[in-house]
């Protein structure tokens, strides 16, 4: 279990692998309480109408072949992750200034948001505050941990972070949690946004992130997040476990020291403009997507390489549709998976997305 620190006048339990002084996780530390579930068993309870927040799953046990793949990818895309972290930490500082507040969205947002918030150091001497918090889609934002940081900072300083856009379910759902906050700013920074949905971004491309490639052991040793009445109270944080068993093959500062290994404190600053509401079909094409393989429900859609990825981690695919079946350079490391997992990969005509993800309805079995 965790651990207690004082942080801003109050106890706040810390837990995982994340170095203190690079984030405060605002998360209830549920290790032991939850018996986590395989894909199959998982896909099954969430197709039934059970919420995917109300379990955990077995954490994917990469092949030796998968995690050469990873390797491969880190030291291929590092360069270009540090340059997309400098172009969005850039955007960020001179929205917010050295009174930003990084709130990273976990668990994808987290290791990004502990980049941002080195870059602002280095750059600029910029010693922002970085949470991490659960934002969950159909149940909304952690109110209590958003509570606990509107107590400590202002409305104004506050950021929105996650590591990137799909179909933008993420930056809904946010945006809808914020007409109960009315002062603040719903709007993301992402380091890849090839749906143009977020604020401010890093690049629209649709480029490999390698901490997509792997699950907790590149997130601190954390699951995703959880949220069940039995075990979150009313005034408890949304929940995670700690893997602590897995400490042995933990990466989560492999992957954050080889792209700060990379940053560039004299890059040129970015064209200063606002990426949101020229989605440029990323939705629409999605639907299209939808409409042509017969999928009824868009949320079993999952376009961007990123969440390919975690289809083939963590859920039931159907199909992975990629923009070319030889890009070996952005998509090994799905074909890797698909191989492993016996799933079709074909060539689609992808406009916004090197790939996409297409969840198995199991209701069609």
């Amino acid at each position: 279990m965790g651990v207690n620190i004082f942080i801003f006048w109050e106890w706040v339990e810390i837990f995982g692998t994340y170095l203190e002084d690079d984030v405060v996780i605002l998360l209830k530390d549920i290790t032991g309480l939850v018996k986590p579930l395989c894909s199959e068993e998982r896909e099954k309870l969430i197709q039934s109408g059970v919420h995917y927040s109300e379990m955990l799953p077995l954490e994917y046990e990469p092949t030796e072949e998968y995690l050469r793949i990873y390797e491969k990818s880190l030291a291929l895309y590092s360069q270009i992750t540090a340059d997309a972290v400098a172009d969005c930490a850039m955007r960020i500082y001179r929205d917010k200034g050295k009174d930003a507040v990084l709130v990273s969205l976990a668990r994808a947002g987290t290791s990004v948001g502990v980049l941002l918030k080195r870059y602002l150091k280095g750059r600029f001497n910029a010693d922002v505050v970085h949470y991490t918090i659960s934002i969950i889609r159909g149940k909304g934002i952690d109110k209590n941990a958003l509570n606990f940081i509107l107590k400590r900072h202002s409305p104004t300083s506050i950021q929105f972070v996650d590591g990137w856009t799909g179909k933008g379910a993420i930056q809904r759902e946010l945006k809808n949690a914020m007409f109960d906050y009315p002062e603040l700013n719903a709007g993301l920074a992402v380091l890849s946004d090839p749906a143009y949905m977020a604020e401010k971004c890093g690049t629209h491309d649709d480029f490999l992130i390698a901490s997509s490639l792997l699950n907790s052991t590149v997130s601190g040793l954390l699951s995703r997040t959880f949220l069940r009445n039995d075990i979150i109270g009313e005034d408890d944080f949304h929940g995670a476990a700690f893997y602590k068993e897995l400490s042995d093959k933990d990466r989560t500062y492999e992957f954050i020291n080889a792209v700060e290994s990379k940053f560039d404190y004299k890059r040129p600053l970015p064209v200063f403009e606002k990426s949101s509401g020229n989605m440029r079909g990323g939705l629409e094409e999605v639907r299209e997507i939808a409409e042509k393989f017969g999928v009824n429900d868009i949320n079993l859609i999952k376009p961007s390489i990123g969440e390919a990825t975690r289809v083939l981690l963590r859920r039931m695919p159907w199909k992975i549709l990629v923009h070319s079946l030889s890009d070996n350079e952005h998509l090994a490391h799905l074909y890797q998976l698909a191989k492993e997992k016996g799933v079709e990969v074909m060539e689609y005509p992808l406009k916004n997305y090197k790939a996409c993800g297409i969840i198995k309805n199991l209701a069609d079995s």
